[in-house]
């Protein structure tokens, strides 16, 4: 069986050589920005969706049962009430 040739390899070419680059002079041009009253409007609205997106669901059955639990007078003891008391605790880090 007769593999085909590869092409040939070509030399090596020779480096150029590199001149001095010229210095870039600065610009005392700022740049800026504006936005359209429309993009600014956009923008509020995106931030008010994203705000309600992060906003955890309301339980309406855990709450009613939370406040069955506390118009009970038998539930809120002081063990409850030191409980409570040492989250808040954690939860300011003191």
């Amino acid at each position: 069986m007769m593999v085909d040739r590869i092409g040939h390899i070509e030399p090596l070419q020779p480096g150029k050589k590199t001149g001095r680059t010229e210095s870039v002079q600065g610009s005392d041009r700022t740049d800026s920005i504006s936005l359209s009253s429309e993009a600014i409007e956009k923008a509020e609205k995106y931030q008010v969706v994203e705000l309600i997106k992060a906003t955890p669901e309301t339980d309406e059955a855990r709450i009613a049962e939370l406040r069955a639990k506390i118009n009970d007078p038998s539930y809120i003891n002081e063990q409850i009430v030191q409980s409570t008391a040492d989250k808040i605790m954690e939860s300011w880090l003191l």
